[in-house]
C-alpha cells in the first residue's frame, strides 16, 4: 500500500503551517533521508526529510499553500515495487487548501528579511516519527519502525529512541513495544542514539527500575515537601519562558562596610551583638530597592493582566533536609539592614524547624537563591511562581580586573537574574540587574 505523507507538527501547539516549497516533483525517486519539502511556521522555515524509500507518486498540496492543517495529507509515496500510477489514483482525494497568490511588494516598503532556518535544537522539539508521520526534521535521529509500532509507542507514551528493535536491520516492530511496556528491551541512556534525549518522553517507574540491577539501589519514598517541590518546579520550567542575564559585581566596598558595621554593633549585657550582617542581607536589601527603582519589573503574570506590586517582598531560599523553602521578608525596601538580618535569621530557624506559617512563605514579588557559601561561582535558578524574577548569587572571590589600564585584584561576585519573558523583557531585566549592581557596589546607598 502507498504511504501517506502528512503535514507535520513542528511544535506541540502548532495547528497549521505553510507548505513553502517542494524540493521533489512527482515521479522522483526518494530515499530515506532525502529533503523533500520546506515547511514554514510564523518563526522559521524547516527542511523535512523522507523516512521511507519509494517514488513520489502524487503531490496533494501544491507549494505556496497557506494554513495547511497538521496531519492533513500533503503527498503520497509509492513504496518500492508498487505501481506509481495506481498509488496516485488510489490515494485519498483530500481537498487542498486554497493557494494564496503572493502579494507584490510596495516599492516603498523595505525588502523582506532573509529566510531563516531552524536549528537542529529547535527542530528536535517535534517528533513526527512518533506521531506516525512519514517525514521528520532534518538532522533528527533515524528511527526505523513499522507504522503499527509507532502508533503503539505513541499510545503507550514510549520513546522510540530507547526501544531496541528486533526486526530486519534493527527495525522497531510491534512486539518490541509490547516488551518495552514491561521495561524490557530498552537501551540504557548511554546506548541510546545520540540526541535521543531531545525527544524523550517521560518514563514509567517500571522502565526506570529496569535500567538498574535489582538490589543495587534503595527506594526512598517521596515525602510531601519533595513532591510539592517537584510539581512546582516542573510546572515553572514547563509554563514559564525563562531567560537569564548575568553580571559581575565588585563587592569590595560592601565587605569593608559589613566589617565596620558589625564591629560597631551594640552588645547586650551578655556581650552578644544586636545584629551580625551577612552578605546575603545586603543582597536582599539591594534587590528590594532595585525593584522599587525599576517598578515595571516588580510584577506577576496573570492571564487577565500584570499585577504591579507596590512593595518588594523578597523570598530567600533556605535549604532543608530533603528540600528547600523560601520564607519571605515583607516590605524589604523599607527595612534596615539590621532588621532584615534579624528577621531572616528567625525565618531561617523556623523554616528548618518546619514551623513557618503559610503567609510567611507564600506569595512574594521576587526571590534570592544564594549558593556562595558552597563556593559556587555562578548558576541559574528556577523562578518561583507567581513571581517573575529570581536572583542567583554566587560566591565572592578575588579575581584579576583591569582598572585604568592596570591589573588589580578585586572581590567579585557573579549574579544571574532569571526572568519570566511573559512579564519581563530583556531590556527591562537588564535595567533591574543593573540597578542591583549599582546598589550592591555602593552599599552606602542602601543605608540613606
Amino acid at each position: 500500500m502507498p504511504t501517506n505523507i502528512l503535514m507535520p507538527a513542528l511544535s506541540p501547539t502548532m495547528e497549521k503551517g505553510n507548505l513553502a516549497k517542494w524540493l521533489k516533483k512527482e515521479g522522483d525517486k526518494i530515499k530515506s533521508g532525502d529533503v523533500i519539502a520546506e515547511i514554514e511556521t510564523d518563526k522559521a522555515t524547516m527542511e523535512y526529510e523522507a523516512v521511507d524509500d519509494g517514488t513520489l507518486a502524487k503531490i496533494v498540496v501544491p507549494e505556496g499553500t497557506q494554513d495547511v492543517a497538521v496531519n492533513s495529507l500533503i503527498a503520497v509515496l509509492a513504496n518500492e515495487g508498487e505501481d506509481v500510477k495506481a498509488a496516485a489514483s488510489a490515494s485519498a482525494k483530500a481537498p487542498a487548501p486554497k493557494k494564496e497568490e503572493p502579494k507584490k511588494p510596495d516599492a516603498k516598503q523595505a525588502a523582506p528579511a532573509p529566510e531563516t532556518r531552524a536549528t537542529p535544537a529547535a527542530q528536535s522539539q517535534a517528533s513526527p516519527v512518533q506521531r506516525g508521520e512519514s517525514v521528520r526534521p532534518a538532522g533528527a535521529n533515524r528511527i526505523f519502525s513499522s507504522p503499527l509500532a509507532r502508533r503503539l509507542a505513541m499510545e503507550s507514551n514510549i520513546d522510540l529512541n530507547r526501544v531496541q528493535g528486533s526486526g530486519p536491520h534493527g527495525r522497531v516492530i510491534a512486539r518490541d513495544i509490547e516488551r518495552a511496556k514491561s521495561g524490557k528491551g530498552l537501551r540504557t541512556p548511554s546506548a541510546a542514539p545520540a540526541g535521543a534525549g531531545l525527544v524523550a518522553l517521560a518514563m514509567s517507574d517500571a522502565q526506570i527500575r529496569a535500567l538498574y540491577e535489582e538490589g543495587s539501589y534503595e527506594l526512598i519514598p517521596h515525602d510531601g515537601m519533595r513532591r510539592t517541590i517537584a510539581q512546582r518546579l516542573t510546572g515553572s520550567v514547563q509554563t514559564i519562558p525563562h531567560f537569564y542575564e548575568t553580571m559581575d559585581c565588585d563587592i569590595g566596598r560592601l565587605m569593608a562596610a559589613r566589617e565596620e558595621i558589625n564591629a560597631a554593633a551594640p552588645k547586650n549585657k551578655d556581650g552578644k551583638p544586636a545584629y551580625k550582617l551577612s552578605v546575603n542581607d545586603f543582597v536582599i536589601k539591594a534587590l528590594a530597592l532595585a525593584l522599587q527603582r525599576i517598578p515595571d519589573a516588580n510584577v506577576s503574570w496573570t492571564e487577565a493582566g500584570l499585577l504591579k506590586h507596590k512593595h518588594s517582598d523578597i523570598g530567600v531560599a533556605v535549604a532543608l533536609p530533603g528540600g528547600l523553602i523560601t520564607p519571605i521578608v515583607r516590605n524589604a525596601e523599607s527595612k534596615s539592614l539590621s532588621t532584615i538580618s534579624n528577621e531572616m535569621r528567625d525565618l531561617a530557624k523556623r523554616a528548618r524547624d518546619r514551623k513557618l506559617k503559610p503567609h510567611e512563605y507564600q506569595g512574594g514579588t521576587s526571590s534570592v537563591s544564594n549558593l556562595g557559601m558552597y563556593g559556587i561561582k555562578d548558576f541559574t535558578a528556577v523562578i518561583n511562581p507567581p513571581q517573575s524574577t529570581i536572583l542567583a548569587v554566587g560566591t565572592g572571590e578575588e579575581r584579576a580586573v583591569v582598572r585604568n589600564g592596570k591589573i588589580e585584584a578585586a572581590t567579585i561576585m557573579s549574579v544571574t537574574l532569571s526572568c519570566d519573558h511573559r512579564a519581563v523583557d530583556g531590556a527591562l531585566g537588564a535595567e533591574l540587574i543593573g540597578a542591583f549592581k549599582t546598589l550592591i557596589e555602593n552599599p552606602v546607598m542602601m543605608v540613606v
